[in-house]
């Protein structure tokens, strides 16, 4: 006895609402147990991997990678029951007469009371489920959150042996899918195109060939999946399955527009980012003030610690030591680790530091932050930093640790940027932007000398924050790199 069970998208934290699918990590026909890694997806932040509920045979994937779909949405088909998860775990099905139980393929309820735990894929669902919903030929509207289990027994016994490719209507990629020879049309009547209005479904290059042969894609006979159009369909109308119009060429002196421009969709951590930095530069009223100190002192200070023997195998820059003077200058100024409450219409002051750093990783701008880093000494807040960003870096951090963030330094002196006017991170009221350090001529003891010179910059929300304030504060962490003894006074 069988069943057949779909894996709906997880809420992994922090209020998810929607995730991309990165990569499969199972296809169909594949035996599954227990927490067996099914799918990694990327979210706002980060990449995660979903384990399995249920034990047994991957019935079939309900998106496709690179697909972004909302919480609560179907993305796979599990079959489970006696036969399935004996096949899972490796051993022979049960014979008639054995009393033996099967094993249970339910996942364990949500614990009594507070919110309810989503983890293994079920909760309310909201909405309908994928963006981008793939449709059969002459269907209506319904997506993959509408499938039964009667519908998806009958899509599994007509579908070809290979799983369907997904339609990614709107993306600039390439087709992926070859073109199918007529030798290999199955036997099943072709879909017609849709009569409903709907727009004909074809990937990009495919229209672009229509449009070069003068092709109307709405008289074309699909013949690929689920109703697309394929390459093959739109030439074989244009040799001889109708009379298409004559096209002259354009005249591409510099090339087709097309092969000029590369277009990128946004999602993932750029549309988040996107977002956030919209929200926040149009929301909070910036303020952004600069100083320019001698940091000599500094770049002394840590060319000690790098050969301390308590710092061995640690990562020692002047960000360390700007990340310190920044838990402590907060002290004197707390209203910088504050957060505007504009529903409450209070601000809420914050008594410990989640000291955020921004981190450029491959996927996009990302904000990790140490918790409680005003709790750690210079060592462990030298080692919460170097695993912090290094986690960032291989795109493993977790939406915990982006999560409740109180204040933000972001070190464009890395790239060899002098200064800059950071925007704020949404719910923080101050940011801190650390300038290259560079060899200058600058006065020092009356004479002028090459010095160790940076730039610091202070964005602030001035609901939150006043100019004294802001001042104060940019004041006692530049006190602190010109001289990392005066971090003593705090």
């Amino acid at each position: 006895m069988s069943d057949l069970k779909q894996f709906r998208l997880p809420d992994v934290g922090e209020g998810l609402t929607e995730a991309e699918i990165v990569s499969w990590k199972v296809q169909p026909g594949d035996p599954i147990k227990v927490n067996d890694v099914l799918v990694e997806i990327e979210t706002a932040k980060s990449l995660v991997e979903l384990p399995s509920p249920f034990a047994g045979t991957v019935a079939d994937l309900l998106v496709a990678e690179g697909d972004t779909v909302l919480v609560g949405a179907p993305i796979i088909a599990v079959e489970t029951g006696t036969g399935a998860v004996a096949a899972a775990a490796g051993e022979a099905e049960p014979d008639a007469g054995t009393t033996e139980p099967a094993p249970s393929s339910e996942p364990a309820s949500p614990a009594a009371g507070g919110r309810q735990a989503v983890l293994v894929g079920y909760g309310p669902l909201t909405t309908s489920g994928k963006r981008r919903a793939r449709k059969q030929a002459g269907s209506s509207s319904g997506g993959a959150a509408a499938v039964s289990h009667e519908a998806l027994n009958q899509a599994f016994a007509t579908a070809p042996e290979e799983p369907d490719p997904d339609v990614p209507a709107g993306d600039d990629v390439e087709d992926a899918v070859s073109a199918t020879p007529e030798e290999a049309v199955p036997a099943t009547p072709a879909a017609p195109a849709p009569a409903d209005g709907n727009r004909p479904l074809a990937k990009p290059p495919v229209r672009k060939l229509a449009k070069d042969l003068g092709v109307d894609l709405a008289e074309v006979t699909p013949t690929g999946p689920q109703g697309v159009i394929t390459r093959s369909d739109v030439e074989a109308f244009a040799g001889g399955g109708a009379e298409a119009a004559p096209v002259s060429a354009p005249e591409r002196t510099y090339g087709a527009p097309a092969e000029r421009e590369t277009r990128v969709p946004v999602k993932g951590v750029r549309k988040m980012t996107a977002q956030a930095m919209v929200g926040s530069a149009f929301s909070a009223p910036h303020v952004t003030e600069w100083v320019t100190l001698d940091a000599t002192r500094t770049m002394r200070f840590v060319d000690r610690l790098r050969v301390h023997r308590e710092f061995t195998g640690v990562k020692v820059s002047p960000l360390l030591v700007a990340a310190k003077a920044v838990c402590l200058a907060v002290r004197r100024t707390p209203e910088v680790n504050a957060t505007w409450d504009e529903q409450a219409q209070e601000i809420v002051l914050k008594r410990y530091v989640n000291l955020g750093i921004a981190a450029a990783t491959p996927r996009g701008l990302v904000v990790p932050n140490v918790k409680d880093a005003d709790q750690l000494s210079l060592r462990e807040l030298a080692g919460a930093l170097g695993e912090l960003t290094a986690t960032a870096r291989e795109g493993k951090a977790q939406p915990a640790d982006m999560a409740g963030g109180s204040f933000t330094i972001t070190n464009v002196g890395v790239f060899g940027v002098d200064a800059g006017t950071p925007i704020l991170n949404p719910g923080e009221s101050a940011i801190l932007c650390m300038g290259a350090i560079r060899r200058q001529p600058w006065v020092h003891a009356g004479k002028v000398k090459p010095r160790w010179v940076t730039t610091l910059a202070v964005s602030f929300d001035h609901r939150v924050v006043d100019g004294a304030q802001g001042s104060q504060f940019l004041a006692d962490v530049a006190a602190i790199l010109e001289d990392p003894g005066a971090a003593l006074l705090h």
